[in-house]
């Protein structure tokens, strides 16, 4: 079944990647995990992103920093109380003035679900934003499949093959403003380190008109291994 949903990723979007790969982008991202589960219900995260207009890391435009506090309702759900900081500047003056200026607080809920190898993230978010002082409401939705390719399980050592789509909606007119897809491949390298390298497209829509742009997408992530709570036993 894993190798079906491989093929099927590839060949839905295949077509935009290579046609427009004069437009291609790149997006780096850097992640900080303190996980929750049922021994340690409290967590939280902090994540660092920069996108560049062109392949390669040329001519930056974009900086994302946000972190939160999670909370884990049962061994399959959690929830996130986040807020960020997302800048845009100009692609030929990058580090100057920015041209907008978000800031942005969300609350999240994520289902998960196993069906043989295969790995389902229902991830459902609500956002209030302030973008250069002007506040708006955004709904998001996405789902995310995982696969593991050369074991069960993700544990360290395995190699694994990642897709989602996620979809973006406010309470204005339009109201679908963006859908992202991405595919990618990635490697645990032990219970902390986890390497992601892959690609992403974002189509946006407007009453003006639409565009869509994608991305080589690279991303390191660190989980902070937790040792596991001491059970007391009364004598």
């Amino acid at each position: 079944m894993y190798r079906t949903l491989i093929v099927l990723a590839f060949s839905l979007f295949p077509v935009k990647l290579y046609c427009q790969a004069r437009k291609t982008g790149t997006i780096a991202v850097a992640t900080i995990v303190l996980p929750t589960n049922m021994e340690h219900r409290f967590g939280g995260f902090f994540e660092a992103q920069l996108r560049t207009n062109e392949v390669f890391f040329s001519k930056p435009f974009y900086t994302e920093f946000k972190a939160g506090a999670g909370y884990a309702l049962s061994a399959n759900a959690s929830v996130l109380l986040g807020a960020g900081r997302y800048t845009t500047y100009n692609i030929n003056d990058f580090g100057q003035d920015p041209l907008s200026t978000e800031n942005r607080v969300w609350e999240q809920l994520v289902f998960t679900q196993q069906l043989s190898r295969i790995k389902f993230e229902h991830r459902y978010r609500v956002e209030q934003r302030w973008v250069n002082r002007v506040y708006r409401n955004r709904l998001r939705y996405r789902l995310n499949a995982t696969v593991p390719l050369n074991n069960a399980t993700v544990v360290p050592r395995t190699v694994f093959f990642s897709i989602y789509d996620e979809i973006f909606l406010n309470n204005r007119q339009p109201n679908f403003e963006r859908n992202r897809a991405s595919a990618s491949l990635g490697y645990v390298f032990s219970p902390a380190v986890t390497l992601q390298a892959g690609w992403v497209n974002n189509y946006n829509y407007s009453l003006a008109g639409s565009n869509d742009k994608n991305n080589m997408m690279i991303s390191v992530s660190y989980q902070i291994v937790r040792k596991k709570q001491k059970v007391h036993v009364p004598k």
